[in-house]
């Protein structure tokens, strides 16, 4: 849901509606975040949010929203506000989870069109335990097939 600014300029209260670059949308392995505008090479896209959770605690759960912040602490992303959520694992990525603070900001790697779906590497650990099982479904690994014209058939006589 996009935020709104507001600024009060002679006692008027004016709200201006913030866009927000990037839609939640189908891809080929479930629901991805796609760039709704241009963004550009090392430009912030979003915060992955959510409760900070114990390892300890969160190791017991089949939660796998679940972002390594260091071998204590993790960030439960499960929550529906978390939109960061929806990116999906590429091994070939066009944006890079940083650690600002003990929060996870999401940067584009390269320059992201529109359109495009905004992916990152999960990390072996979790490629390992989820993916590698039942093989990865990325674009770089899977490429979609070409579409072209079907061969006009020749009768014969």
């Amino acid at each position: 849901m996009p935020k709104h600014n507001s600024k009060k300029s002679n006692g008027v209260l004016r709200t201006r509606q913030k866009s927000v670059p990037f839609r939640v949308a189908r891809s080929r392995t479930g629901l991805g975040l796609f760039a709704e505008a241009p963004i550009r090479r090392g430009k912030f896209i979003i915060e992955y949010c959510g409760k900070r959770v114990l390892w300890k605690y969160a190791d017991n759960s089949n939660n796998r929203y679940l972002f390594d912040l260091n071998k204590r602490w993790a960030i439960d992303g499960s929550v529906r506000r978390n939109t960061a959520r929806y990116i999906n694992h590429s091994c070939k990525p066009n944006a890079v989870p940083y650690d600002v603070g003990g929060k996870i900001h999401i940067y584009a790697r390269k320059n992201i069109q529109p359109g495009e779906e905004i992916t990152y590497d999960y990390g072996k650990e979790y490629f390992d335990i989820f993916l590698k099982p039942i093989g990865c479904k990325c674009a770089a690994c899977t490429p979609e097939p070409k579409r072209g014209k079907k061969a006009a058939g020749r009768k014969r006589n």
